[in-house]
C-alpha cells in the first residue's frame, strides 16, 4: 500500500464530514487537494529544471495560487491541516536521524551557541526598535519573531550540499534545536507582553509541566519505545509498522502540545525516540512519503500568505524591512558562533544560512497579532509587512548560501589542512546509517542462502554488510560484530544515501520473486552499473531479472550459495574451500521411512538447509533453549516445547509448514503436527 494514500483519506474524510451539504459534481475538497497536489508536482519539476531546491519551487507556486494572484487554492483550513502535519513530519525526520547520544555530542553547540543567537538577536532587535520609539511589548514581540530561522530550509540546503555532518551543519542544527526549545517560552511570554497570562508564576508552572513532559519522553525513549518497536517489527508489516510509527510520532507531539510544547518539537522528540531503537532507518523509508508530500503542503500555504497586492503597494518597506532583519541576523549570528569559539570560515555559512525567519514565527505572529501585538510597531500594517517580508528571505536563501560560499573562498586557507575546530563532528565513521559499504559485498536480505554465503565469504576475508528487515537476521549479525542495517533494501532514497554503487556487488537472494524484481529495479534507477548477483525460482523469473538488469542470476537452489561464492570470493580460494565453508550447515533430509509416514512429510521429503545452529528468535530476547528443530520446509530453526519459548512450534503453526525434524547433532526423529506422528 502507498504510505501516502491513508492520510490523504483522513483529510478528505475530514472535509467531507465538514461540509454542510452535498452538491452534485466533485466536493469542494477533492477539487482544492487536487490542486493542491498539481500545483506541488508542477513547482516540484519546475525546481528540478531550474535548478532550485523544491522548497523555493513551493513558496513561489504558493503565491501564484494564492488568493492574492490566480486564487486557484482558496481553501485555508485544508492547507492549514496539511501544511501543520508537514511540519510535524518534518522535525519528526530530523529527529530520526539525530539519537540522543549525537544530540549530546552538540549539547554546547544547542545551549551556547543557539542560547547566544537567540538572546542576542532579541536584545538586539528590541533594543533598535525602543530608540525609534516602538513600545517595548511590540519591540521584544518583534525580536522573539525574526530570531527563529526555518530548519527545513536551513536542513534541506545543508543535505543538498552534503554538509549535514561537517563544523557548519553541527552548529546550525545545534542553534535550530535551541530555536525550537525558545518556542515553548515564546509561547508563554507573548501573552504577557499584551497584558495577560498569569504571570511569572505561570510561566514557571508552565516550564516545569513542559519540562516533566520532556523527561517522560526521553525517559521512553530508553525503556518503552525499543521493544514495542522490536514487537512490531516482527511482524514483517509494512502497514502495522507505518501506523505505529505515525502514532508515535502524532501523539507525542499532541502529549507536548498539553504541556505547552510545539508540536514540531514534539515530533522532533519522537523521532528521537525511533532513534533510540534499531528501525531508525526502516521508519525514515516508510515515513519520507508522507514527510514529502505535507511539507510541501506547508511552503505552499507560506506563499499563500503573501498578497502580492499588498507587496506591490508597499515594496519599499517590505524590501526595507527584509535587509534590516537579513542584515541583523547575519551580524549577530556570525558573532555568536565566533563566541562559541569557531572559526570564520564555520561562523560564515551559519550566519547565512539563517538569515531568513522560521516557519514556527507565522504562529507566534498569529498569536500576537490576535492579542494585540504588532510587528516592528507598525500596527495593522505590521502582518502584511512581516508575512511578505518572510517569504521573500526564504525564497532568497540559497542565493544568500552562495554569497556565503563566494565569501568563504576568498578567506586564507586553514593552516592544517583536514584538521576541524574541536566541535565539529565529521562524516559518520562508517557511512550512512552506520553501515559500511564502499568496496564491500552488501546482501539485500538475511535469508538461508545469504547467511551460508555471508559465513563463508566471511572465512574467506572478503567483508560484507547486511540490510535486513528481519529481527532475528539482524541480532544473529551483532551478536557476531557483523555490519547490520534494519531497513527496507526497495528504497531509492536509503540505496542513495548509502552510497550502495561504491559497492563492490549486492546481492538479492530474496525467496519473494516479486521482491527481488522490485529491488532489482530500484537498484538499476540509482547504481546502473552496480554488479547484482539474484536468484531466479522459474524461467520465467529468470527473464524477467534479465530484462531488469541483473547481470548474474543464479537458479538452482541447492547451489545459489555456492555460485555466489564463486563469483565473489579472490582467486586462491578454491572450489574446496567453498565446500568446505558450505558444509557448516549441510542440508538434511527425511528418510524413506518417515516420508512414507503422511502426505505431508512425502511432500517436504528435503533436502532444506538449516539457516542458523541457533535459535534466532531466543539470541534476540536474550534467552536460551533446551533443543533445536528445524522446518521440513524453509530450513527455520528454533527451539523446541522443553524450552521456555516453543519456537519451532509456533513457526510452524504460523507459517502452516506442518514437518518438522531435529537439529541435534545425531538426531534423526521428524515429526508432523498435523499427523502428530514422530519416526
Amino acid at each position: 500500500m502507498n504510505p501516502v494514500a491513508p492520510l490523504l483519506f483522513l483529510l478528505a474524510g475530514s472535509a467531507l464530514a465538514a461540509a454542510p451539504e452535498v452538491h452534485a459534481g466533485p466536493p469542494a475538497f477533492l477539487v482544492q487537494l487536487t490542486l493542491l497536489l498539481g500545483v506541488s508536482a508542477l513547482a516540484a519539476y519546475l525546481s528540478f529544471r531550474l535548478r532550485l531546491i523544491p522548497i523555493i519551487g513551493f513558496l513561489v507556486a504558493g503565491v501564484v495560487a494564492g488568493p492574492g494572484a490566480l486564487g486557484l487554492i482558496r481553501d485555508q483550513e485544508l492547507i492549514s491541516a496539511a501544511s501543520e502535519v508537514g511540519v510535524m513530519l518534518l522535525l519528526f525526520t530530523i529527529g530520526i536521524e539525530f539519537s540522543l547520544e549525537r544530540l549530546s555530542r552538540i549539547a554546547r553547540q544547542i545551549f551556547v551557541g543557539g542560547g547566544l543567537q537567540v538572546g542576542l538577536t532579541v536584545l538586539v532587535a528590541a533594543g533598535a526598535l525602543l530608540l525609534t520609539g516602538v513600545a517595548a511589548p511590540d519591540a521584544v514581540f518583534t525580536g522573539c519573531l525574526i530570531a527563529l530561522s526555518s530548519t527545513a530550509i536551513v536542513m534541506r540546503l545543508l543535505g543538498e550540499r552534503g554538509d549535514t555532518n561537517g563544523p557548519a551543519g553541527q552548529v546550525s542544527l545545534g542553534i535550530l534545536i535551541f530555536q525550537d526549545l525558545a518556542v515553548v517560552l515564546m509561547v508563554l511570554l507573548i501573552p504577557m507582553l499584551a497584558g495577560q497570562g498569569g504571570g511569572a508564576a505561570g510561566v514557571v508552572v508552565a516550564l516545569a509541566k513542559a519540562a516533566g513532559i520532556i523527561a517522560f519522553v526521553l525517559i521512553a525513549a530508553r525503556r518503552i519505545v525499543p521493544p514495542v518497536m522490536e514487537v512490531v517489527a516482527r511482524t514483517c508489516s509494512n502497514e502495522i509498522f507505518l501506523l505505529t510509527v505515525v502514532a508515535l510520532c502524532f501523539g507525542t507531539a499532541s502529549l507536548t502540545a498539553t504541556a505547552g510544547v510545539s508540536l514540531a518539537l514534539g515530533a522532533f522528540l519522537a523521532g528521537l525516540l525511533v532513534s533510540e531503537s534499531r528501525y531508525g532507518a526502516q521508519a525514515m523509508g516508510e515515513i519520507l512519503p508522507l514527510q514529502i508530500l505535507f511539507s510541501a503542503a506547508f511552503f505552499l500555504s507560506v506563499g499563500l500568505q503573501l498578497d502580492l497586492g499588498f507587496l506591490a503597494g508597499n515594496l519599499g518597506v517590505v524590501l526595507g524591512a527584509a535587509a534590516l532583519i537579513a542584515a541583523l541576523k547575519v551580524g549577530v549570528t556570525f558573532l555568536s558562533v565566533r563566541l562559541l569559539g569557531e572559526s570564520t570560515r564555520t561562523a560564515l555559512p551559519v550566519a547565512f544560512l539563517t538569515a531568513q525567519v522560521g516557519e514556527f514565527s507565522f504562529v507566534l505572529a498569529a498569536t500576537g497579532t490576535a492579542l494585540g501585538l504588532s510587528f516592528a510597531g507598525l500596527g495593522a500594517q505590521g502582518g502584511g509587512v512581516f508575512i511578505a517580508a518572510t517569504v521573500l528571505l526564504m525564497a532568497f536563501t540559497p542565493a544568500l548560501n552562495a554569497l556565503a560560499d563566494a565569501l568563504g573562498r576568498r578567506l586564507p586557507a586553514p593552516a592544517l589542512a583536514g584538521v576541524a575546530s574541536g566541535t565539529a563532528v565529521g562524516p559518520e565513521e562508517h557511512g550512512a546509517h552506520g553501515l559500511p559499504v564502499a568496496g564491500r559485498v552488501v546482501f539485500a536480505g538475511y535469508g538461508a542462502h545469504a547467511r551460508l554465503a555471508a559465513r563463508a565469504l566471511s572465512r574467506a576475508g572478503v567483508p560484507y554488510s547486511v540490510i535486513t528487515r528481519n529481527p532475528d537476521g539482524a541480532s544473529e549479525l551483532e551478536g557476531r560484530g557483523a555490519p547490520v542495517l534494519i531497513a527496507d533494501y526497495t528504497r531509492a532514497g536509503l540505496l542513495r544515501e548509502l552510497e550502495i554503487a561504491s559497492a563492490r556487488a549486492l546481492v538479492i537472494v530474496d525467496d519473494d520473486t516479486e521482491m527481488t524484481e522490485r529491488t532489482v529495479s530500484v537498484v538499476r534507477s540509482v547504481a546502473p552499473d552496480l554488479r547484482l548477483i539474484t536468484r531466479a525460482t522459474s524461467p520465467e523469473g529468470f527473464q524477467g531479472l534479465q530484462g531488469l538488469g541483473a547481470q548474474h542470476i543464479l537458479t538452482a537452489p541447492r547451489e545459489v550459495a555456492a555460485g555466489i561464492l564463486d563469483l565473489l570470493t579472490p582467486p586462491e580460494v578454491t572450489r574446496a574451500d567453498i565446500t568446505r565453508h558450505l558444509a557448516e550447515h549441510p542440508p538434511v533430509t527425511l528418510s524413506a521411512t518417515q516420508r512414507a509416514q503422511c502426505e505431508h512429510a512425502a511432500h517436504h521429503a528435503g533436502p532444506v538447509t538449516p539457516e542458523a545452529d541457533v535459535c534466532l528468535e531466543c539470541v534476540a530476547q536474550g534467552d536460551t533453549w533446551v533443543h533445536l528443530r528445524v522446518c521440513m520446509t524453509c530450513g527455520h530453526v528454533g527451539c523446541c516445547d522443553s524450552s521456555k519459548n516453543r519456537h519451532a512450534t509456533a513457526h510452524a503453526r504460523r507459517q502452516d509448514h506442518p514437518v518438522i525434524r531435529s537439529a541435534e547433532p545425531g538426531e534423526t526423529w521428524a515429526y508432523c503436527y498435523e499427523h502428530q506422528w514422530t519416526k
